[in-house]
């Protein structure tokens, strides 16, 4: 039995803030805790355990505790009493909890264990660096081949994009940031403005899409209720570094306001290879009472970044830190500006039964000169989401219905422009004679429902039906007559349905299955033929997966294992042929069947002089094949995936004194087949990273805060992304390699004042 136990301290004279720890029987701090007033959270409990409260509020108050892994309690707290003893968060009392639709909007409410990157862990790594905590996750494996270039793979699926991340869908405070044809572009948003991410590793999260990749849901920092603070982060470090991140916010029981503004500015380890980012980010919500509340999100980002793009394995051995040639002659870069606005409200119509409805709209301005052509793009998208959340008795226990919809439209407007950098005076690109003018007008429509069924106090199973229906327009700008290339493509709808089962042994142990369906759109530019005619034969993808797996707690739930086994079967696998330096076709080329292992463990052990350590180690090991790929004349029919690892392992260790943190950790990376003959392997790697950090309070107001930390300590020399199949024009060597960072170190400095 594990104990919570709140210390409240008081003294109306000093104004002091009221505080209290969160405990488990060994008095082991329990972080991550929300503390709820009126079903609204108004603080969440550090990684010591530790939670504050504005003296703002008027005692006693009743606080309500929730937590995954215990009971939820509520306690009166009350002045004349310092210490309360609460029963800890049993799983098992889930299947009583009552709703609170806010948290619908957050969390993806699967009742089997999903991955969560908390702050605190992201705080482990440099505040540039998303990349490496995501890669903590077992079965995820993120390939950076630079800020702006990220490939997120989730058991095998992402792998065969070129360039950047689809195959899965992404939502930021409950707003889709994933466009019209599944393209997510996280690197847009600032690390340091995320309280957390929740990463469904596949189609499980039926209310958020069913990519047969996997959902993610970023959330954003938001001032607890009581809060008013100022707080400045500045970081500076190798390759011209420097970041500086300032955030103001206030939040009481009716108003919550933040404002975050963010620069960062690199120039690179590589040729051709700086980046410049300026964030601002404001979020606000307000409860008119207790069944009505309304947010507001908004979110603008405008990056200039350089693109050495990728090398030879001849120019990786002899110097990785050059451009590719004509990138950089060209002095090839991408500018974006970036828009994101929400608006959601929230409704109760009852204490079981509520609504939240948001509307969104996003814009992309993005602009590139490449070698072989300027890209000149804009994107308008915008949509409605709606979910009702209904809970009723069900067996003497409390079920849950959840149903809703999203609609998601944008047009995209594209250009190419002929590039004749080659005749600049060595000045980088110069804009030509337009090559291409086109509109795309893409819709898709989910319509989702899932119903949480509790047959006894151990054993509960969840059904999900996801309906997408998706359509594309293309209407060709440039050509005219019967050279006009006009054209839509109005895709079958697609079922999915998704089922959980979980069963709890004990309040340490439970184990649990998943059958979902799952699927990936082509984009148009896939659907498009060499000739440029849309292409009606090609389809999406579809594939189940199949998943068994067990949490267990041991030693008075001081260790924490995960363990899972996952088999994934692809058909009409979608394949982007290359014809041309920029021109790919899309084709549905066979089958693929994706299997792993997964494994997930820590340990804490608290000494009694306040010491804190806390080992963990995170690995995976895969099976992905071909089953059926025959390309032209070759027959790749039980070759390896391409483009993924085949085993995966990172751990590290977590030590905390008073006010100082020392994170060290480690990313080993297995060989992976380069090419679909599987004739071209990576080399594995390993990098270490190390941070040690301090913070303290110098007042009951004022805070600081440093850290400083090394990536790469070793200085390992290694591909961080490769681009899979690539192909030489021209009798030049086809080029793989995406460099990764040589050893780095960052530093920074944070203060903060807290009213």
């Amino acid at each position: 039995m594990a104990f919570i136990f709140l210390i409240g301290l008081t003294n109306p004279l000093c104004a002091q803030q009221i505080s209290g720890t969160v405990t488990d029987n060994l008095d082991a701090p329990i972080p991550n805790v929300m503390v709820l007033l009126n079903d609204r959270m108004i603080s969440e409990t550090d990684s010591e355990g530790v939670f504050t409260l504005s003296h703002s509020y008027q005692l006693p108050l009743e606080l309500k505790f929730k937590h995954p892994d215990f009971y939820i309690k509520s306690f009166t707290v009350s002045e004349n009493n310092e210490v309360f003893r609460l029963t800890a968060l049993n799983h098992s009392e889930h299947l009583n909890e009552v709703i609170i639709s806010s948290i619908y909007q957050k969390e993806s409410q699967v009742i089997i264990p999903t991955s969560k990157i908390t702050s605190a862990k992201f705080e482990e790594y440099s505040p540039i660096d998303l990349v490496s905590a995501m890669n903590e996750t077992p079965g995820v494996y993120v390939q950076s081949g630079a800020l702006n270039t990220n490939r997120i793979v989730i058991r095998g699926v992402g792998s065969r994009t070129l360039y950047g991340t689809n195959k899965i869908r992404a939502y930021y405070n409950g707003i889709p940031i994933t466009n019209g044809t599944g393209s997510t572009d996280i690197d847009a948003y600032n690390p340091e403005d995320i309280a957390n991410m929740e990463i469904v590793k596949g189609p499980k999260a039926t209310q958020y899409g069913t990519n047969l990749g996997g959902t993610l849901l970023l959330n954003s920092k938001q001032a607890l209720a009581g809060e008013t603070f100022a707080k400045n982060d500045l970081t500076v470090g190798s390759f011209g570094l420097t970041k500086n991140s300032i955030s103001v916010a206030t939040a009481n029981e009716k108003l919550a306001f933040n404002l975050n503004y963010d620069y960062m500015t690199s120039d690179g380890f590589r040729d051709n290879n700086a980046y410049n980012r300026q964030t601002v980010l404001l979020t606000s919500r307000y409860n008119f009472n207790e069944k009505n509340d309304i947010g507001v999100l908004f979110n603008y980002t405008d990056y200039d970044a350089q693109i050495p793009s990728s090398i030879s394995k001849t120019a990786f051995d002899e110097d990785p830190t050059q451009a590719a040639y004509t990138w950089g002659a060209a002095q090839g870069y991408e500018a974006n500006k970036i828009v994101l606005v929400g608006l959601d409200y929230t409704h109760r119509f009852s204490e079981t039964f509520s609504n939240t409805t948001s509307v969104f709209y996003n814009y992309l301005d993005h602009y590139e000169p490449r070698p072989f052509n300027i890209l000149d793009e804009i994107t308008n998208g915008y949509g409605a989401r709606t979910l009702f959340a209904k809970d009723f008795n069900f067996f003497k226990n409390t079920a849950n219905l959840s149903f809703g919809g999203e609609l998601y439209q944008d047009q995209y407007q594209w250009k190419t422009i002929e590039n004749l950098y080659e005749d600049n005076n060595g000045n980088g690109s110069l804009a030509g004679d337009l090559l291409s003018d086109n509109i795309e007008n893409r819709s898709n429509l989910n319509v989702f429902a899932t119903l949480t069924l509790p047959f006894t106090q151990k054993l509960k199973a969840q059904l999900g039906i996801n309906i997408n229906k998706t359509q594309y327009d293309f209407i060709d700008e440039f050509n005219i007559g019967a050279d006009n290339k006009d054209a839509n493509r109005n895709f079958d709808p697609i079922f999915a349905p998704n089922l959980n089962v979980l069963y709890q042994f004990t309040s340490n142990a439970e184990a649990y299955v998943n059958v979902s369906r799952g699927f990936n759109y082509p984009s148009i530019e896939e659907t498009l033929t060499p000739e440029g005619v849309i292409n009606p034969d090609l389809g999406p993808e579809k594939g189940f997966n199949y998943e068994v797996g067990t949490e267990i707690y041991f030693i008075k739930r001081a260790m924490h294992m995960q363990l899972s086994a996952y088999l994934l079967d692809i058909d009409d696998l979608l394949v982007a042929d290359r014809v041309g330096e920029d021109q790919y076709i899309g084709r549905n080329a066979g089958k693929t069947q994706h299997k792993g292992i997964e494994l997930a463990m820590s340990y804490t052990h608290h000494f009694k002089n306040g010491l804190r350590v806390s080992p963990y180690i995170n690995a995976e090991i895969t099976d992905n094949k071909f089953i059926d790929f025959v390309d032209r004349d070759h027959d790749y029919s039980g070759n390896d995936l391409t483009g993924v690892p085949d085993n995966k392992v990172n751990g590290g260790i977590r030590l905390a004194y008073k006010n100082l943190n020392f994170n060290t950790n480690f990313l080993h990376i297995g060989e992976m087949p380069m090419n679909d003959a599987n004739t071209l392997y990576t080399n594995p790697y390993t990098v270490f990273n190390a941070k040690l950090s301090y913070k303290n309070h110098i007042t009951d107001h004022f805070f600081i805060g440093a850290n400083v930390g090394v990536n790469n300590f070793t200085n390992e020399v290694y591909a961080s992304s490769i681009l899979i199949n690539a192909v030489g024009f021209g009798g030049s060597e086809p080029r793989y390699y995406y460099p990764g960072m040589p050893r780095n170190w960052y530093g920074g400095i944070k203060i903060g004042y807290d009213i």
